[in-house]
């Protein structure tokens, strides 16, 4: 054999080897728990995205909600100590601070270091509550503790994934590892829709039986914390703390008035509308707000 043959023969070969490690599926990247604080779950990759900066508000500045806020600290705090701690749901009115209350009470704890490690929140979206399993399989043999943080989990008529969060809060013959703990946001205080609870009772053969089954879900949650709609005075406390952090320069009666026909004009008041206020006042002013 010549030697061009042997040369035309290996690019050959070496073109079918590139051709072949194209076809070869990419190998999951190994999550590293010390590269951040806060990770999102890449279901499809199996991998913990690592965020560097979190999109929170400093804890100060969420009114409004001071005893639902001190419960959550204080059994976040207990598990970062190591302590037993419950899982928690934070139900009720839309766009009072649910979702913010639990990342900034993350970063508040990390901040005060009470504990011997960083706390880890790790955000999994609605959608991969199936992949569960295989994300505590990975959490369980870590030295680091986990808040597992949902925002806005609520389930539809047809959806049944709500069955192997049971399992993996509380169910199954592992339960939950105990580095573990789940928080999740929802506007609905059973996650599951009214109408769908009540067709169950109206159309089973035993009806509260059906009821249990729906509602079950909710109590693998120890703590239920509720958010209402905020009055008036404290929707105006919440627009004066962002005005004072950010150092919005403009007079008092102007404020009170503009804060009040921006709650009007979007037809409700909450910390959401007030900082959505704000955002607009600074644009108007001229002045930056602080990161």
């Amino acid at each position: 054999m010549s030697d061009k043959t042997i040369e035309a023969l290996t690019r050959k070969l070496d073109l079918l080897i590139e051709a072949v490690s194209r076809l070869a599926p990419a190998q999951t990247p190994q999550s590293d728990f010390d590269a951040a604080d806060c990770f999102v779950w890449d279901a499809e990759r199996g991998f913990l995205e690592p965020v560097q900066r979190v999109n929170r508000v400093d804890i100060g500045l969420i009114r409004g909600v001071d005893r639902v806020r001190d419960i959550l600290v204080d059994n976040t705090e207990r598990f970062a100590a190591g302590l037993p701690a419950n899982n928690v749901l934070l139900w009720g009115a839309r766009g009072m601070g649910k979702s913010s209350l639990v990342k900034s009470s993350h970063a508040a704890i990390n901040a005060s270091g009470k504990s011997e490690a960083p706390l880890k929140l790790i955000e999994i979206h609605r959608e991969d509550i199936d992949t569960l399993p295989r994300l505590m399989a990975q959490l369980k043999a870590s030295f680091h503790r986990f808040i597992l943080f949902c925002d806005d989990l609520s389930f539809d008529h047809d959806d049944t994934s709500y069955k192997s969060l049971k399992a993996a809060l509380e169910g199954g013959v592992e339960g939950r590892p105990a580095n573990v703990i789940f928080y999740a946001t929802s506007n609905r205080r059973h996650l599951l829709p009214r109408d769908m609870i009540d067709n169950e009772r109206s159309t089973a053969i035993n009806p509260s039986e059906a009821v249990e089954e729906k509602v079950s879900l909710s109590d693998r949650f120890g703590l239920w914390l509720g958010f209402h709609k905020c009055s008036q005075d404290e929707y105006l406390e919440m627009v004066d703390g962002y005005v004072r952090y950010h150092g919005l320069n403009i007079d008092p009666e102007t404020l009170r008035a503009e804060a009040l026909e921006w709650a009007t004009t979007r037809g409700s008041r909450s910390g959401r509308v007030a900082w959505q206020f704000i955002q607009d006042l600074a644009g108007r002013l001229g002045q930056p707000l602080k990161d």
